[in-house]
């Protein structure tokens, strides 16, 4: 896939972007909302992948809360066979999309994944990415996008600013970036949603050619100087004036 392959959200981009960032924050009056709400010929997989995605970034306990919610608004629909793939952790197809988000940093994000823990490391690789994040059904760059909602409303600002040059990167628009940010920016509440604006107009605009931001998961020292505006920034500024 090369080239912009989502320019905008269209209104369905929307739900599901709403879906999950409820989910990840456990709004689940906003999940049931929005099941209840839901248009003709939704929920379709969309639906389905968009909250397999959930645990990732929240959790079992969150999924499976959020699946309960879902069924008691009349479910997500019939799951097709081809969307049971019975598959173990894919560590080859993980490392492609892994590199492909991180590039340059991809390395070095892994060398302090695995700092934590080797296992830690592997886990990442072969099934976040692996089996979630590469999984057929979204688009890699509609995945990351559903990343840079959950880590807006969540405030994790260093891997917000990864996963916003990780989604132009995988053919995102950076105005689908910022349009999935006002699209959650009532649930991530003023302060997340001022801060991820900051780093999505930075981060989304800077990444063609500019690999020295060199953003990770981890550490101040390995990420660079966060954007001003950001609630990192400020911080900073503070602790330096």
């Amino acid at each position: 896939m090369s080239g912009t392959v989502v320019s905008t959200l269209g209104d369905k981009d929307r739900r599901l972007v709403r879906l999950f960032a409820a989910c990840v924050l456990g709004r689940f009056d906003e999940v049931a909302r929005l099941r209840r709400e839901a248009p003709a010929g939704e929920p379709d997989r969309a639906w389905r992948e968009t909250l397999l995605q959930v645990h990732v970034f929240a959790g079992f306990p969150r999924l499976v809360e959020a699946y309960g919610v879902v069924a008691s608004e009349g479910g997500l629909g019939r799951v097709e066979p081809e969307e049971v793939l019975g598959e173990s952790d894919q560590h080859a197809r993980g490392r492609a999309l892994f590199e492909r988000i991180y590039q340059a940093d991809a390395n070095k994000v892994r060398a302090l994944l695995a700092s934590g823990h080797p296992d830690f490391a592997q886990w990442i690789e072969g099934h976040a990415y692996g089996r979630i994040l590469a999984r057929p059904g979204l688009l890699p760059a509609q995945r990351e996008l559903l990343a840079c909602a959950a880590l807006a409303v969540l405030g994790q600002e260093r891997q917000l600013a990864s996963h916003v040059r990780g989604a132009v990167r995988c053919g995102a628009s950076p105005e689908a970036v910022r349009a999935v940010i006002e699209t959650v920016a009532d649930l991530a509440g003023a302060d997340r949603a001022e801060s991820a604006r900051t780093i999505a107009a930075h981060f989304g605009a800077t990444h063609f050619g500019a690999t020295h931001f060199g953003a990770t998961h981890f550490g101040a020292a390995h990420f660079g100087a966060p954007p001003p505006g950001s609630a990192s920034g400020r911080d900073a500024a503070d602790r330096n004036a």
